[in-house]
């Protein structure tokens, strides 16, 4: 069979899956109503595994989607988050002649003649897209992300099944109002389809990183790319899970390292990073020993109000102090709305599980103790709990990002075993702050990579 035929049907069976999910899910969704409805018990387990069975064949966005719901404290049972992490976020690869036709649509005919060279087979797989290696033509090595043909049309597909599973959860389950959380990740998958926008993104993180030596950011490489294809500099580096087991030092520094690669950024411009996959950052060395962090993937970028910013601070002093004033101000300012004293205290639950590494001036795991399977669990469910009597609550669109990227970067320091001492982290992160002096840097910061101040 020729390639371009093998091509075809590879994608019409992508695109024929995709047809079918509203089905799987549907189906899927049946079940757990039923078994809600009707009191049946031990359910939620094969419930679990038949959600990742009608997902599983769906190797594109979706799977980001799953991989998101499951980082989400409590947006699903501990059953369906445990089968939703099991999902792979690749796709099946495009084949040569079918990438030879994508780089022509992109760059022109004499595309390859931009190249000192370009590899056909990808080097990595992703969601949206694949990664190829390549060189330019002064020798420099080259990472070239090419998106996946007709993602947008499979991303409004998927958010749509995302708003049906949302509604599925909140006539089940109204503790939590779920509708600004499904805006803000709709908001957020759209922005990585714009490749041109993550090449700004880049741009940002590298002004904002000058002055992190642990961390390095790539060169995006503008007459290379386009909205569907970005090309950066390669940085070379192993996975961050092969240094579990190096020595203490070694686990602490890299920790260090990631701490100040999400803090960083949005403590000085109010911007964060808010994908928590450890595929998104790999260890570089120097002579043979790890020295840091390489942040390799920009589409899932949430740049706040510098504001916001302003109320992370505020519930940290609040809770640190005990001034409850200070607490009820911070979630004000984040848009929580009707609290009242009860509310309040159920918000504590989980704002003191978030904040608790970094109130305690003394060296720590991040779990302290905790089984890493257990970590937030115990907590969500007091605040699900909770939330069932006082409640409902909205979340805040802005609340979404913080939260997951904050639980992700929990998991990262539960994998290397960190023992640091978080509280002077952070302090030394917000030493300086005022918010008009973050509202200037973050300004400045913007303009200078080409993006939008948030409104």
């Amino acid at each position: 069979m020729p390639d371009s035929d093998r091509e075809a049907n590879r994608f019409s069976a992508r695109a024929a899956r995709y047809a079918r999910v509203g089905a799987n899910m549907g189906g899927v969704a049946a079940r757990v109503a039923g078994a809600r409805l009707f009191g049946f018990k031990g359910e939620d387990a094969s419930n679990a595994a038949a959600l990742a069975q009608a997902l599983g064949g769906l190797k594109g966005p979706i799977m980001k989607v799953a991989q998101l719901l499951a980082t989400i404290p409590d947006l699903v049972p501990p059953e369906y988050a445990a089968e939703l992490q099991k999902l792979q976020s690749e796709a099946p690869p495009m084949g040569g002649a079918f990438v030879r036709r994508r780089m022509q649509a992109e760059l022109g005919r004499d595309w390859q003649a931009r190249f000192g060279s370009f590899d056909l087979k990808p080097a990595a797989a992703a969601s949206l897209g694949q990664v190829h290696r390549a060189v330019a033509k002064d020798g420099s090595p080259l990472a070239c992300k090419l998106q996946y043909p007709d993602m947008q049309s499979a991303v409004e597909a998927d958010l749509r099944q995302l708003e049906f599973a949302f509604a599925i959860h909140r006539r089940m389950d109204p503790a939590i109002d779920t509708r600004e959380i499904a805006k803000e990740i709709g908001e957020r998958v759209r922005e990585e389809l714009d490749y041109a926008r993550e090449a700004k993104h880049v741009a940002l993180y590298a002004a904002v990183l000058d002055d992190v030596p642990e961390v390095r950011v790539p060169t995006a490489w503008l007459d290379l790319s386009t909205r569907r294809l970005l090309t950066l500099g390669w940085l070379d580096g192993k996975k961050i899970l092969d240094f579990k087991e190096a020595s203490q030092t070694i686990r602490d520094q890299l920790a260090v390292a990631m701490f100040k690669a999400w803090w960083h950024p949005f403590s000085h411009a109010a911007v964060i990073h808010g994908d928590p996959h450890l595929g998104n950052y790999t260890v570089f060395s120097d002579d043979g020993e790890a020295r840091g962090i390489n942040l390799l993937d920009y589409g899932c970028i949430r740049i706040f109000h510098p504001r916001f910013v302003g109320g992370v601070v505020d519930l940290y002093q609040g809770l640190l102090h005990n001034d409850r004033a200070r607490i009820v101000h911070a979630y004000e300012t984040w848009g929580f709305k009707r609290l009242s004293s009860e509310l309040i205290d159920v918000l504590n639950i989980w704002a003191r599980f978030i904040y608790g590494p970094l109130l305690e001036d003394r060296v720590r795991t991040i779990a302290d103790g905790v089984k890493p399977s257990e970590y937030g669990r115990r907590e969500a469910f007091r605040v699900h709990r909770a939330l069932k009597e006082k409640g409902p609550v909205t979340v805040p669109r802005e609340f979404v990002f913080m939260d997951r990227a904050a639980v992700g970067l929990g998991g990262v320091f539960l994998h290397l075993q960190a023992e640091l001492n978080y509280h002077r982290l952070f302090e030394a992160e917000i030493a300086s702050f005022s918010l008009d002096a973050l509202t200037r840097r973050q300004a400045g910061a913007l303009q200078a990579a080409g993006l939008p101040e948030p409104d």
